[in-house]
């Protein structure tokens, strides 16, 4: 299906713009014609992509987001993972201009803990914002596989998935994915007011997942059942509980459900994790 042009927003800005889904949205977004992208950093000189306007953006820094977001039509909002995050992101918006589109990236199940929970808060600081808005809750991103803060080195030096799944099930989702469903809602109508729940095109259980990281990586993998407190160790302060949290919801099968929403919103099916890995060779 061919992306339909811009119908409204022409600037747009990306907030983490070198992140997982910044990076691929704002290649994307640079090769619709008449959209300008500002690239959301706190290092603007590590802004580097083609097309893209660095634009000095940081959390810990409100004296410049009127700054970043002066004319913008449509502000990517990737949820920063500390504790004030509802806090900060319900003042970003407040100096959003008022007939801005808000793309929120989100959580899956984000209401599992309910509604005075840390991620339902800053979801709601979207939806009272008094913007066009779309949430974005999607599964676990197939990178975490490719990024040695995550799993790689396990995976290439251990030969291993160290994961506490419990049994459950993960339908994990390739984070450009995500990025072109985060395009349509920032350019197209008919998307505000929508939450989107997504997923990839399987729910894999953690010893099938291993073995398709075997085949891609041509060595053996294995999936090595943790507690949560193994997975935990070397973390502390929010990051913990924030990280614990988030294994409780896996071993409760909240990122089980496989959703089509991407291929709904896109045209095209969500990729399947053996083609992220065709593309991406992890090992």
């Amino acid at each position: 299906m061919n992306r339909p042009g811009p119908t409204g927003p022409t600037r747009v800005l990306v907030t983490g713009v070198r992140g997982k889904t910044g990076v691929p949205l704002a290649r994307s977004l640079t090769t619709r014609p008449g959209v300008e992208v500002r690239g959301g950093s706190s290092d603007p000189s590590t802004v580097t992509i083609d097309g893209v306007r660095p634009t000095a953006f940081s959390w810990d820094e409100p004296a410049g987001w009127a700054a970043a977001t002066d004319g913008a039509e449509a502000v990517y909002v990737v949820r920063p993972d500390r504790a004030d995050a509802p806090d900060l992101i319900g003042a970003l918006l407040h100096q959003t201009p008022p007939g801005a589109r808000v793309v929120l990236l989100s959580e899956r199940d984000a209401d599992y803990t309910g509604p005075d929970g840390w991620a339902p808060r800053a979801e709601r600081a979207v939806r009272d914002s008094g913007r066009a808005w779309t949430i974005l809750r999607p599964s676990w991103f197939m990178q975490v596989f490719t990024d040695p803060r995550f799993y790689r080195d396990q995976i290439t030096e251990a030969g291993e998935l160290a994961f506490p799944s419990g049994g459950a099930r993960v339908a994990w989702i390739d984070a450009r994915d995500i990025a072109a469903v985060a395009e349509r809602a920032l350019l197209g109508d008919g998307h505000a007011g929508q939450v989107y729940e997504l997923s990839g095109p399987q729910s894999l259980s953690l010893p099938r997942t291993a073995e398709l990281l075997a085949a891609a990586a041509g060595r053996p993998v294995v999936h090595r059942e943790v507690t949560v407190d193994e997975a935990l160790a070397g973390t502390s302060g929010f990051e913990r509980d924030l990280t614990a949290l988030t294994f409780e919801r896996v071993r409760a099968g909240s990122f089980a459900a496989v959703t089509d929403t991407v291929e709904r919103v896109t045209g095209r099916p969500a990729r399947s994790l053996q083609d992220f890995l065709a593309d991406t060779r992890p090992a």
